[in-house]
Parts: structure tokens; sequence; C-alpha cells
């Protein structure tokens, strides 16, 4: 019978296809003893299935490639780390020697043993690896019941019904043929949803009675734009199906067609499009879109997924590939922004923190770090050479900070010139503006930077007291709160009386719904995964200018994100 169910778009896209439903982690298995004598032979089920699921997860990074293994590979280390954890194996050894459960049954009470743990946890981070934790359990118990040789059945033309999604299994899914995923949890500003954006793989979140209605093999309208699912559809709705999907290929063919085209609003007012990169693969769309540079370059990926410190030629040598690759356009590299929810595996960055958002992370991490920083800045300095490069510091709080960098940064110089190594004539120095503080404290470091970077994922975190990835809190946390575009306001007029070239290179730039608001407030400078680019470029080519600047007083005005909400309806 057909049935149509609302969701929250998480990436947007459309999908026809079968349900393949994969029922929640939490185990539903019951309890089941076995003989002294079945111990062994149960133990060695246990044991091959945590081997095979160790084999799975390394054929997933064995298979990702370019900057979708640079994404994934952090999440697959976590679940490696995870299946490797001594209390855990140890917990279902106990269980099943002497306890004399079940293999099964041994990973639900080891599961169970351990969430309660990490939710009791006054630890945020150990709170939110529950769900990490559960992904792994799956995998363990899919692989007890696969029998020897069986493959994995193929999910060519399906659309993934689940729980939740980890950014692991999404990219592992379409690199095996699945069309698009619906959740019954889930928050469209997660790591997963940002990953399926990227892949351009449509993913409803949040849809309620999912599990409920959805059966294997039901056919699917997926409309992750509209934030629909259509169960069992009909002539209509087939119908209608078709109609968005040709109405989808005009609008792609008409975003490539302005691959070449000016960043140039309907009143001629031209804005700057930068692309985020962490890659090769990354720098060359960038350049292919005809972005006006690199906004925001990771640096992150060197250090993770390695058991030994990146040395100054390794990263040198990266930093170089993506000045040339950007051939004369400028290149941002931002420095370290390791912390307690990216740590590496070097020890670098802790494990555990109280409470890692606001731990040691970014530029804390760095100068905490001296040697370490300096080699860094010293390879960017030396890339230099190649073409325009800035660099950007995450996490700045304060003046303190950007007087240290600034520090290093001159020690760093004269060590390479009395090396004699060649250094560009000006790295311009940048600070993100991520904290509160910072933001409120422009004009405490105005004298020190040459630009600044709104990351307003965290902006907007720290602003409204907000978990991103909290799915309790998604209706809460939105960057089209009045106080976030207050502030948004402010910075971007400090830029203008400054001269200080201000961008914003957070999720809220890479929406093209947004860019109407970010007009209005005065921005000039975009900078978002060149997935999105083509889009806000679009979005930049329609707007008026000037009537949305005469606008912004009346936006500024909005109480709550409802009248802003209207407001945008009116652009």
């Amino acid at each position: 019978m057909r049935r149509a169910l609302r969701g929250v778009s998480a990436s947007r896209g459309i999908a026809l296809g079968r349900a393949r439903v994969l029922q929640p982690r939490a185990l539903s298995v019951e309890e089941s003893r076995i003989g002294a004598d079945e111990v062994p032979a149960e133990l060695a089920r246990l044991r091959a299935a945590l081997d095979a699921t160790r084999a799975e997860l390394r054929a997933l990074r064995e298979r990702l490639h370019g900057a979708l293994a640079h994404e994934v590979g952090e999440f697959i280390d976590l679940h490696t780390m995870i299946l490797d954890d001594p209390e855990l194996l140890q917990g279902l050894e106990d269980l099943v020697r002497t306890g004399r459960y079940g293999a099964d049954y041994a990973l639900r009470l080891q599961r169970d043993r351990l969430a309660a743990v990490f939710e009791g946890m006054d630890d945020d981070y150990f709170r939110s690896r529950v769900e990490d934790l559960d992904h792994v359990i799956g995998r363990v118990h899919a692989a007890l019941h696969r029998r020897e040789g069986e493959e994995i059945a193929g999910l060519a033309g399906e659309i993934l019904v689940c729980e939740s999604v980890a950014p692991a299994e999404l990219a592992a899914w379409q690199a095996r043929g699945v069309v698009g995923v619906a959740t019954s949890t889930g928050s469209p500003l997660s790591h997963s949803a940002i990953l399926a954006r990227s892949l351009h793989l449509p993913l409803l979140v949040n849809v309620p009675e999912l599990l409920a209605h959805a059966n294997d093999g039901d056919a699917l309208i997926l409309d992750a734009s509209l934030g629909e699912l259509v169960l069992d559809p009909g002539p209509t709705d087939l119908k209608r199906y078709h109609a968005r999907q040709a109405e989808i290929g005009r609008e792609r063919a008409e975003l490539a067609r302005l691959r070449r085209q000016p960043t140039r609003t309907r009143d001629g007012v031209d804005i700057r499009l930068y692309a985020n990169a962490e890659s090769r693969e990354d720098v060359a769309e960038a350049h292919g879109l005809g972005a006006d540079g690199v906004g925001l370059y990771r640096t992150e990926f060197l250090f993770l997924q390695r058991n030994e410190l990146p040395t100054e030629e390794e990263q040198f040598l990266a930093y170089r590939d993506l000045v040339l690759g950007m051939a004369g356009r400028v290149a941002t590299i931002r420095t370290l922004d390791l912390g307690a929810d990216k740590a590496d595996r070097t020890g670098l960055a802790l494990r555990s923190e109280p409470n890692p958002a606001l731990g040691l992370r970014g530029v804390r991490l760095s100068l905490a770090h001296p040697a370490l920083f300096t080699t860094q800045l010293r390879a960017i300095l030396r890339t230099s050479a190649y073409g325009p490069v800035r660099i950007l510091v995450p996490m700045v709080s304060g003046r303190e900070e950007m007087l240290k960098v600034c520090e290093l940064l001159e020690q760093a110089r004269a060590q390479l010139r009395t090396e004699g190594h060649q250094v560009g004539p000006v790295a311009e120095l940048g600070a993100m503006i991520e904290v509160p503080a910072a933001a409120l404290g422009l004009g405490d470091i105005v004298d020190l930077v040459d630009f600044v970077s709104v990351g307003t994922n965290d902006l907007v975190q720290y602003l409204l007291a907000t978990d991103r990835n909290h799915e309790a809190l998604a209706e809460l946390y939105s960057p089209r709160h009045p106080a976030v575009l207050r502030l948004l306001a402010e910075i971007f007029a400090f830029g203008r009386r400054n001269g200080i070239p201000v961008a914003v290179c957070g999720e809220m730039a890479a929406d093209a719904a947004n860019v109407p608001l970010l007009l209005a407030l005065g921005l000039r400078d975009f900078s978002l995964h060149p997935s999105t680019l083509l889009e806000v470029r679009k979005a930049i080519r329609d707007a008026d200018h000037a009537s949305l600047r005469r606008r912004a007083t009346t936006l500024l005005r909005c109480h709550d994100r409802a009248a802003i909400e209207r407001w945008l309806d009116r652009c």
C-alpha cells in the first residue's frame, strides 16, 4: 500500500530503487547457552568473525582513493581500534569460555556493558562513541552468520533503509551501487551527511516510523530534495519522479554551463568563490570549476592514518603540489587542526578529553608542540616560492596565540633564509574565527592578520551551546539563528572598516539557500567544497546584491528563525 513519509534532507537528490532494510544495531538476540564441549568451537567461530570484520575494514580502506580515503579513513581507523580493544575482546572470550554463552548473545552482553559505561560518563567524547560501537558489533554479528565464501549480496539499484549510517559504511555502500539512503535518526549536519553531499548520494534522515513501514524489496522513491520517501509508489508518483528526473537533468546541464562563467550578481558585483580541499582530486576539481583559489586546505590528512609524524619534506611536497595545481590562484593552507575528536595514531592529539570540542585542539595543540608547528610552518613557507600562499590558523581565541604564531613564523622564515631556501615574498597570515571570543575581539588581532575566515560549523555550535552532531538538538543548531546572523554582520562590517578580507568556510557557505542571507550581511568571499560550487555560483548570479544589502536592516531585526525564513521567502 502506498505510503509517504517525511524526513529531513541531508543530501539532496532523487532516486528510485528497491528497499534494502537493515535492522537497528542494538542486537535482538535471545539468550543461548552452550555446553563445555562446545566452547572451543564457539570461540573459533567468534574469532573467525572478528578476523573477517578486520579484513572487511582493511578491504574498504584499500578500495577508497583520493579525497574519499582521507574523509572516511579516520572513521575506519576508529572502528578498527574499537574492534581491537582489549576490553571488548577479553570480555567476549570470558562470556563464551566462563559464562558458556553463545557468540551472538556474548556480543549483545558485551555491547550492552560497554555502552552502559560510555553513556554513564561525563565525557561527551565517550558518550558519542556508542554509535560507533554499535556499528562495529553489527559488522561482527553479520560476519558470524556469513557462510564461508559467501559474498555480501549486491546492492546495485537499492535504497538503504536503516536506523543510522556511519561515514565508512556510506562510502562502501555507494561503491557497491546504492542509489540512496534513508535513516530513522541522524542529523543533516553530521559527518555522514557532509560526506553524502560530497558523494552526491541522496540522504534523508530523521524519518519517523521508517523501520516500521519499510520492508525488504519494497519499491521506493526517495526525494531527498523535497524531504519525502514514498513506499510502493503509484502511477502518479512515478510520473512525478520522471518529471523530477528531467528537471534535475536540466538543472545539472545549466550548472555545467557555469563552469567558466564569472561569479557575479545580476547587478554586476563580483563575488569570490574559493574551494575547501584536502587532496589533489579536490584541487583539480576546484581548478576545473573556475574557483578563485583554495580558501581552506586541510592538512590533517597528512597526520591521520599513519604511525609517525610527517617530515618537513613530505609536507612541503604535498603543499607544493597544491600551489602548482592552482596555477597562480591563491592557496590557503590551514595549519594542523587535530584534537580528541580527530585523534591521530602518533599520540600527538589526546584520545580522550573531558570535552574535546573545548580541549587541546587547533592552534592550542600546535603551540603545545612548537617544534612540530615550526616544521609545518617551514614547509608552508618553502611552498610560497611556487605561488601565492596564505596561512590560516584554526581555533584562535585571542591575541596571545597570534603573537606566538607570528614569532614562530618569523623564526622559521629566518631559518630558511639562513639555510639558503627560497621563500616567497609574502605569505599572508589569517585567523579562523570559530570561537566567539575571537569574533568579539577582532580588534585585538587586527594588526596581526591579513585576512580572517569564519568557520561557521564551530562558531554556531559554540555561540548556541549546541553540539552540531547531537540528534536531539538538531532543531536548536542552526546558522539561521538571529544571534548568529548579527554576529556575522559585525564580523563582515569589521572587515570592511579595516580593509581585512573576510571569508566564510563552513557548511553555511556551501548551502545555496543561504546565499541571500550572506550577501545581505555583506559577505564577498565564500569557501566551500567543490561539489557545491556551481550551485552557489548560480545562486549568486541570480541575486541582486544592492537589493539584498538594502534589506539587511530588516533581516537583522528578525527575532526568531521563522521571521528569517519569511525574509528568505521574499527573496
